[in-house]
């Protein structure tokens, strides 16, 4: 929170928001630097820099943004937004954004009073997109199946049950039956059962 407020930073909206940032923490523990990454679909939005050493600021950006690609990449997106405004971020790729690109920006990220600069991460792809829609839509129809098994499953082992109870019942019965004839039988002075 004084980080962001020293960097004249809404401290309290982006404490909700607290899981977008990456730390950087000093050998002795102390905050060097903070900075967000909102995901809205394939797109990323690097937002609310923090840095603490303005000596240091260049290096400790680059080391904020090796872990921001880290998560760019698992999280598969294609390019990186930004309003920040230091040349570092215009020397690391990121490239002033042509009315043509704009279109592609969320709608969420805002419009913002700076300019946009854009960082292309990797091709956009529609076979790769839809790839990956197909992918989503097979672990849906699996995980259904699954759900479709597992209360097959269930049904096929209340018949079991009814089945064992119906054959418990039906042993004994027979059972008392043949305890009933033998009873008969030793009654009988012949030895043979009445008909």
């Amino acid at each position: 929170m004084e980080l962001w407020r020293r960097a004249s930073l809404p401290a309290e909206e982006l404490e909700k928001r607290l899981t977008e940032f990456q730390l950087l923490i000093g050998p002795d523990y102390e905050l060097l630097g903070a900075i967000g990454l909102q995901i809205d679909g394939k797109q990323g939005r690097v937002h609310s820099e923090a840095l603490t050493h303005p000596e240091l600021e260049d290096e400790h950006r680059a080391e904020l943004l090796g872990r921001l690609q880290n998560v760019a990449r698992n999280h598969g997106l294609v390019r990186l937004w930004t309003q920040e405004t230091a040349p570092f971020w215009k020397h690391s790729g990121f490239t002033e954004v042509t009315p043509e690109a704009a279109v592609k920006r969320p709608a969420s990220f805002g419009a913002g009073t700076q300019p946009w600069l854009a960082h292309q991460l990797r091709e956009e792809n529609p076979a790769v997109f839809s790839i990956e829609k197909e992918f989503e839509v097979f672990q849906m129809q699996e995980r259904e199946n699954s759900e479709r098994m597992l209360r097959q499953a269930r049904v096929m082992k209340w018949v079991a049950g009814l089945v064992a109870l119906a054959l418990f019942m039906l042993v004994i019965y027979f059972v008392a039956k043949v305890a009933q004839n033998r009873a008969r039988l030793q009654k009988s002075p012949s030895g043979l059962a009445p008909m």
